[in-house]
């Protein structure tokens, strides 16, 4: 209940927000009109270039992006058959994905988080995995991932006590959308213990992906245009600058300039919308500016570089003597030194350096980074430094030797979805033909099409083994040759009740992620990565017809296998450790948080090793502990009951279901 409500809430507080949050990119756009542009991918509606499967990393914004990079590289190689989408939310960011990836990914927007938003998004990508950088959480777009069973994982995350603090606030809102991260990985240890105390059981500590950031070649080139013109002066780079900190920062300048006559300072504000506001300020302080945009090179007689581009931080911070990271003689809570620190470069800071305390602890502990109080200090550390060349390559050499100690966040970050993932990004690949849509393994089949769901193409082919009749038939086939051959059950999805006898096989209009197939498919294929005993699933078939669609499933059939019913009327008795087990292949499934909507006799089987199998999830779904669970184990009873009315011989006595509830109730199976 309080969920529901929490939900509602949320979902007024969004659509409250609509006219204001119009009217905010309407601002932006007058002084930025990018955030003119694409407008429609912020509400879902994304162009027909973008194609359905694979990764979706998100990324908020320009440090976010370059932060991912070496992950998307990652990724790239680990699934190279796997689309990569890659989304953000600025103009800035956007156009580092541009330059950065290129054609080797897809782009978009990701959009704002209203529920219909979301579910358009979801619907055309039907992505296999979401990665989101740092500490997103966007509750509509992890409920309908969860809903929908595509994993989420949050990397590189990082929650500081004053962040954890509102997170407290809210709780209403984030535990729930913590609760849904399907895996989070914390930048370090302080982060792991906040996110749990918030309610997230599933954290890894797998290191900042800041520290395995990789110099591109465009910055390079950068070097080589600009060195010649910057040769033999002290360059002063100040980056991520905030209001409040520009103004300090030019009046330090005169004074320094005196000093250090061949001193350039180096502005680069965090927000473009700041650009023409700094450049003001310096040409009323009577200083010499030269702006990135305007072109060419700062002369000799240059104070001032306003670099008044996007994507060019890191070249300057490699070209300087030293560098003052913004956001830190203000309130702002400071940016990350990680930047400046892989070229070795002396870094200073403000007091306000909250937000990344954790790396400048520990660079302090080093000695490695100047902190200072005040614009006083900060005068006389940069007098002090930039009057010892070799103070600043020790302090620099340390720094960056930090940096290197704490590189492999890319490797235990993708180890780490390797193993939430399994064998799925490897092997499940989505295909589109018309008005039919496919998912299938690529190990087992080359190619797909409705030829593979038809029971008479299998028949021409002389590879259907067997059926199973039931309310509807179940059709055994043999897929493959010689080593390679596949035991399958082939199943087309039929509707019961009244609704059956008008309509056998027609459902109402579902999106494709919600679609019977899809859920039972997407539902196997994650509780076999929970190590449950189900079928693994092999293609599924969703195919829309007007308002209405059908549906099919084809997944491994379980070898040397009977169902329950089947051994109680034509074999024997269950023994006490086989009721047991069953018991204790229920609780699993229970722990995981699944509710099997038809458990009965009929779809739990026995193998020739003695393993319990639950088949049949059509219609079931994950859900958090309730009375659904009693509400399965009754409805097993009763199904146990009605055959033993039924069927005769039946070897079912009196204290079996004792047995089954001992075996639900031991500790060790789950």
């Amino acid at each position: 209940m309080v969920q529901a409500l929490s939900r509602v809430a949320y979902q007024l507080l969004l659509y409250l927000g609509l006219l204001p949050l119009l009217g905010y990119l309407g601002w932006r756009s007058l002084r930025d009109v990018r955030y003119a542009r694409r407008l429609a991918e912020r509400f879902g509606w994304l162009s027909a270039k973008i194609h359905s499967g694979g990764i979706v990393v998100h990324a908020v914004s320009v440090g976010e992006v370059i932060a991912a990079l070496p992950l998307i590289k990652q990724l790239q190689q680990q699934y190279p058959n796997q689309q990569l989408t890659v989304t953000c939310t600025t103009p800035t960011g956007s156009a580092v994905i541009t330059s950065r990836l290129g054609d080797s990914v897809q782009h978009c927007y990701l959009p704002f988080d209203y529920p219909g938003a979301v579910g358009r998004f979801l619907q055309q990508l039907q992505p296999q995995l979401i990665v989101i950088l740092e500490t997103e959480l966007w509750p509509n777009l992890l409920r309908q991932c969860h809903n929908t069973l595509i994993p989420t994982v949050l990397v590189n995350a990082r929650l500081s006590a004053r962040s954890a603090k509102g997170y407290r606030r809210f709780i209403w809102l984030t535990r729930p959308a913590l609760q849904q991260v399907s895996l989070l990985l914390a930048q370090d240890n302080a982060s792991a213990r906040r996110f749990r105390a918030l309610g997230h059981s599933n954290v890894q500590v797998t290191g900042n992906l800041k520290f395995e950031m990789h110099l591109p070649d465009s910055l390079q080139l950068s070097k080589e245009t600009l060195a010649p013109a910057l040769a033999g002066r002290l360059i002063w780079v100040a980056g991520s600058t905030h209001e409040g900190e520009d103004e300090q920062l030019l009046s330090l300048y005169p004074k320094l300039k005196r000093q250090f006559p061949d001193l350039l300072l180096v502005l680069v504000p965090r927000h473009p919308e700041r650009f023409n506001k700094v450049a003001t300020l310096a040409t009323q302080a009577g200083l010499q500016l030269w702006r990135r945009s305007a072109g060419g090179v700062p002369t000799a007689g240059i104070e001032i570089a306003l670099i008044d581009s996007m994507g060019e931080l890191l070249g300057w911070y490699q070209q300087a003597s030293l560098v003052f990271i913004g956001g830190s003689l203000i309130g702002r809570g400071g940016h990350n030194p990680l930047e400046a620190i892989c070229f070795g470069k002396a870094v200073q800071t403000g007091p306000h350096y909250f937000n990344f305390a954790d790396a400048y602890h520990q660079l302090a502990q080093r000695h490695a980074v100047s902190i200072v109080q005040n614009v006083d200090q900060l005068h006389a550390n940069t007098v002090a430094m930039l009057s010892d060349p070799v103070l600043r390559q020790q302090q620099g050499e340390l720094a960056q030797q930090f940096f290197q100690s704490q590189q492999g966040a890319v490797k235990r970050s993708s180890m780490a979805i390797a193993a939430l993932c399994g064998d799925s990004l490897t092997y499940v690949r989505r295909q589109t033909a018309g008005n039919e849509l496919y998912w299938f393994r690529t190990d087992l089949f080359d190619k797909i099409s409705a030829a593979q769901f038809d029971p008479g193409w299998w028949q021409q082919q002389q590879a259907v083994t067997g059926s199973s009749t039931g309310r509807n038939t179940a059709w055994f086939v043999r897929h493959g040759h010689h080593h390679r051959q596949q035991q399958l059950v082939l199943r087309h999805y039929y509707r019961g009740g009244l609704a059956g006898k008008v309509n056998k096989d027609r459902f109402f209009y579902q999106s494709a992620l919600y679609s019977r197939a899809m859920q039972e498919f997407s539902l196997l294929q994650w509780m076999r990565q929970q190590g449950l005993a189900v079928p693994r699933p092999v293609a599924a078939r969703y195919q829309q017809a007007g308002l209405s669609y059908r549906a099919d499933l084809l997944i491994e059939r379980i070898n040397d296998s009977r169902d329950l019913a089947y051994i109680l009327h034509h074999e024997r008795a269950l023994t006490e450790q086989e009721l047991q087990a069953v018991g204790a292949a229920i609780a699993r499934l229970h722990d995981a948080g699944v509710d099997h909507t038809d458990l009965n006799c009929r779809n739990i089987l026995l193998d020739s090793s003695g393993t319990i199998w639950l088949i049949d999830f059509d219609k079931c779904r994950r859900r958090l502990p309730g009375s659904w669970q009693q509400d399965n184990l009754q409805r097993l009873l009763r199904s146990f009951d009605k055959e033993q009315v039924k069927l005769s011989p039946f070897h079912w006595q009196a204290d079996s279901w004792q047995n089954v509830i001992k075996g639900y109730l031991q500790p060790k199976s789950r």
